[in-house]
């Protein structure tokens, strides 16, 4: 049987095309870090009992809590971390600036590094993770606009431990790639990434780039390129974008004015203390939080977190939250 030149080179083109395809199945069929647990308890801070939750976590640890605060003065939390000490494993790193208020406390270290352990999350018994913007300080929960959200998870709780093994080991501003920065909570993605080692910001502005119809983002500072040229690429897009900047933070550093320059809805937020914040709502289903101000020296100097939640009944919330600081009265 004869064949001809062209159909037998269109079959060799088939059949190469046909091993690359079946080696992406390959990949695609891996299987995927799944698990099933609670679903993850959202808290805005001063509206919820941001300190009460931090002190009912606390308080029932069995085990362990490992803690990394950039600050620390809510005596309730001081002293139930003090008595926790006397019978379960009890860690605390606090940057250097703020630790006169625990340097009385045996399991206390603080951070030597000449940027800031920006962090503010706790690890309890190994089982869950609470983490966010919230410092634990009387104008953290009381004043300031903050989140806190509260995760079940082996695989997070594995990669905030060895970050907390980093800190608590002096290895400040340097360490390994997070484990597992993918995976499965009741089929939502997450993705956890630390600073500086994990480069944070470009994750940020990744997921900006996937945005197809609005970004909403609270950033107490901000002062980043990389993820203020993502925003303004999606707002010649089309994208509905709107921003809230804490105003004392609204300098000449910060990218403020040139959202705003380039026609972007920026508003300065009227809270008397701080709208503390660091989030990026996307497409109404995609969360972005943690410690990570949108800045250069956040992503690259400090010690910061980050998680990007895939779901939107997560993301609903923290739309509330947006909704609810975006339509108060600016101050006259």
């Amino acid at each position: 049987m004869r064949f001809n030149k062209k159909i037998i080179f269109l079959i060799i083109i088939l059949l190469v095309s046909g091993c690359s395809n079946l080696n992406l199945d390959k990949n695609i069929v891996e299987p995927e870090l799944k698990e099933y647990k609670d679903i993850p308890k959202v808290f805005f801070c001063p509206k919820h009992d941001c300190e009460g939750e931090l002190f009912k976590a606390i308080n029932k640890a069995k085990s362990s809590v490992h803690c990394a605060f950039y600050d620390l003065d809510l005596e309730r939390i001081v002293n139930v971390l003090n008595k926790k000490s006397k019978n379960i494993d009890v860690k605390l790193v606090v940057d250097d600036a703020n630790f006169n208020d625990v340097k009385h406390l045996k399991f206390a270290k603080k951070d030597i590094s000449y940027g800031l352990m920006h962090n503010k999350f706790c690890i309890i018994d190994n089982k869950i993770v609470l983490t966010g913007s919230l410092n634990p300080t009387e104008n953290g929960a009381y004043k300031n606009n903050n989140n806190l959200i509260i995760i079940e998870s082996f695989y997070l709780v594995k990669n905030y431990e060895d970050e907390f093994s980093e800190l608590w080991n002096s290895e400040f501003r340097k360490g390994n790639n997070v484990i597992y920065p993918e995976f499965y909570l009741n089929n939502k993605k997450i993705e956890n990434y630390f600073c500086p080692e994990d480069n944070c910001a470009y994750h940020v502005a990744e997921e900006i780039k996937k945005a197809k119809n609005n970004i909403y983002f609270m950033a107490f500072s901000f002062t980043n390129s990389r993820i203020a040229t993502a925003i303004i690429l999606k707002h010649y897009q089309g994208l509905d974008i709107k921003a809230i900047f804490e105003a004392r933070q609204v300098s000449k550093y910060s990218k403020f004015n040139l959202l705003e320059y380039q026609g972007i809805d920026v508003k300065k937020d009227n809270n008397k203390a701080n709208m503390h914040h660091k989030i990026f709502i996307i497409d109404n289903k995609t969360v972005i939080t943690g410690s990570l101000n949108p800045t250069e020296g956040a992503d690259t100097r400090n010690d910061e977190n980050i998680l990007i939640i895939h779901d939107k009944v997560i993301a609903t919330l923290f739309l509330q939250e947006f909704e609810n600081i975006y339509t108060q009265d600016l101050p006259d």
